[in-house]
């Protein structure tokens, strides 16, 4: 995958966590809360394993 296409899609997951968030933060059924926050939680988790976060080495030669 490119560059661009790796950064555009960490930031869409970036945009989804906090969606999620905020969801959690308004959302009055504490079951709700907290499927909402396990779900940014794991988003979360797996963009960071997935290098989506940009926390991969890069080669500065490419």
């Amino acid at each position: 995958m490119s560059a661009a296409g790796e950064s555009g899609r960490a930031q869409q997951n970036r945009a989804r966590i906090q969606d999620l968030e905020q969801a959690a933060e308004r959302a009055t059924d504490p079951q709700e809360r907290r499927q909402l926050k396990d779900k940014a939680r794991q988003l979360k988790e797996q963009s960071e394993h997935t290098g989506g976060t940009g926390k991969r080495d890069i080669d500065p030669t490419m």
